[in-house]
């Protein structure tokens, strides 16, 4: 593309976010590559060896990969129509009937809010148990307390931070190198793993077919579900994409190539990820007492045969570039919802930073301090993470499924002249996309283990209702007076 093509595809991208009902205030600065999320592939790992082990690992990965892929061609084809940062609250504002639009935009602007702090949050908790897993390797006798846990996650927000505000000119190049370093290190595990396999070589008998669901306490159906439903943390954050609308590139394109592709990318890499892992697998029990819940760095030191060999793997899974991207969009959701005026305080939280160019620093500030503040929950229960990802899953996959629910209400009229169309396919696609997403949130309300302990209990259903008790609160102070989607809200 040259200066004169990326002019015209600018002045485009401009015309129609005005057309939409907002003006250009950041710099578009990012094409394909930049906006494809890096996938936490280790986190699943624990539960998924609870409930059931290495046939939940792979073939529950390849499952949640293809029911996801129809939510991400759902979200595509809609925000080929609507390429703004506003994202799916927007989407719903256009697609509900004119009686209910206000409150159904409310309702999924708060749930994408929420969705993307919590994901956000939970993205960073998981690197520090991974920083943790990392340093227990050399120090076996070690075990991390709850706040010294926190105290580093409180560092990975930090460095996420630094990079977010003071280098956001930088972050599409920090992008590549993510892309770059998630596939070097994929190719090195891999390597390493089948090469050394220092705890033996398991049969593929065992690899692709081993099922135990005892350590869970669940009948063996609900257990494999239970258990995969986790690896759609793993994707959760496919529409938070959306939510740098304003900052690509001609965005009617580009985005929904990034978001249908970014499932056959992690099917993909996770398959490439989790089979030399599942043909080395030590033994589950072994993993399983590992008192931090985050067994990767067991795992790795015991297939390796040497704690250098297993910190060095570590350090490729470590998720530093994750936390920086999920910062970002997350940022971004919380100034768009700001800027249509339903976030308390909007006219500070909506401001662009006028000395870091198209960092919007209030609305990372709110963002930031809120996940710290809930952060906290971690000092008094070691399930905090759980919940973080279960709030984070529920708070997304209903914020997706909503305007998919509403297109298919309107017999996906809305969706003739969407650039990305689905074509005959669309009523299928739309409707399996919503049904799992319903089954996931019913899953993500379960406890991974029976029978339920105070420390084991799954919190997620009732932090996701806070989250709803807020939300309704606030719209009956402000946003039932004066919301107005596109234009203000709240």
């Amino acid at each position: 593309m040259d200066f004169k093509d990326e002019i015209d595809v600018g002045a485009v991208a401009r015309a129609g976010l005005e057309k939409l009902g907002y003006k250009q205030e950041m710099t578009r600065s990012r094409g394909l590559v930049q906006i494809l999320f890096t996938f936490g592939l280790v986190a699943p790992i624990a539960t998924s060896l609870v409930g059931g082990g290495p046939a939940v690992i792979i073939w529950g990965w390849i499952l949640v990969s293809v029911l996801t892929q129809t939510l991400a061609f759902s979200l595509a084809e809609i925000c080929s129509k609507y390429p703004t940062s506003a994202g799916t609250y927007y989407w719903c504002y256009r697609l509900a009937s004119p009686r209910t639009r206000l409150l159904a935009s409310w309702i999924n602007g708060w749930l994408t809010v929420a969705g993307s702090w919590m994901v956000d949050l939970s993205v960073k908790f998981a690197t520090a148990q991974l920083v943790v897993a990392g340093a227990k390797i050399y120090c076996s006798e070690w075990n991390a307390t709850a706040l010294q846990t926190y105290m580093i996650f409180l560092g990975v927000t930090a460095v996420a931070s630094t990079f977010c505000i003071f280098f956001n000119r930088l972050l599409p190049t920090v992008d590549i190198i993510c892309a770059c370093w998630t596939g070097l290190g994929i190719i090195v595990i891999s390597i390493c793993l089948l090469a050394k396999a220092a705890t033996g070589r398991r049969p593929v008998s065992f690899a692709l077919g081993n099922f135990d669901p005892s350590f869970s306490g669940w009948t063996p159906g609900w257990s494999f579900f239970i258990a995969t439903s986790y690896v759609a943390y793993t994707y959760s954050a496919i529409g938070m994409i959306t939510n740098m609308a304003e900052e690509v590139h001609n965005p009617s394109e580009i985005l929904p190539k990034a978001i249908v592709s970014s499932v056959p990318i992690g099917l993909l890499t996770g398959v490439a990820f989790l089979l030399p892992i599942l043909f080395t697998l030590p033994d589950i029990a072994t993993l399983l007492q590992v008192p931090s819940g985050q067994p990767i760095g067991v795992m790795f030191t015991l297939v390796m045969g040497s704690r250098a060999g297993g910190f060095g793997l570590v350090i490729f899974g470590i998720s530093m570039f994750c936390s920086i991207s999920t910062s970002c969009a997350g940022s971004r959701a919380t100034w768009a919802f700001a800027r249509d005026k339903a976030v308390p305080f909007h006219r500070c939280f909506s401001k662009i930073s006028p000395y870091l160019e198209d960092v919007p620093v209030n609305a990372y500030a709110l963002s930031t301090v809120i996940q710290v503040l809930v952060g906290l929950v971690y000092l008094g229960s070691s399930a905090a993470f759980n919940a973080f990802a279960g709030v984070a899953v529920m708070c997304l996959g209903a914020s997706y499924a909503m305007p998919v629910a509403l297109s298919l209400m309107n017999a996906r009229r809305d969706m003739r002249d969407a650039p990305y169309n689905l074509g005959i396919f669309g009523t299928v696609i739309n409707a399996v996309a919503v049904l799992w997403i319903v089954f996931v949130t019913v899953l993500f309300s379960m406890p991974a283990v029976i029978p339920v302990t105070i420390w084991s209990m799954n919190y997620a259903s009732a932090v996701f209702l806070g989250f709803g008790v807020i939300s309704a609160v606030w719209y009956m102070i402000s946003g039932l007076f004066a919301c107005r989607s596109g234009t203000s809200c709240g």
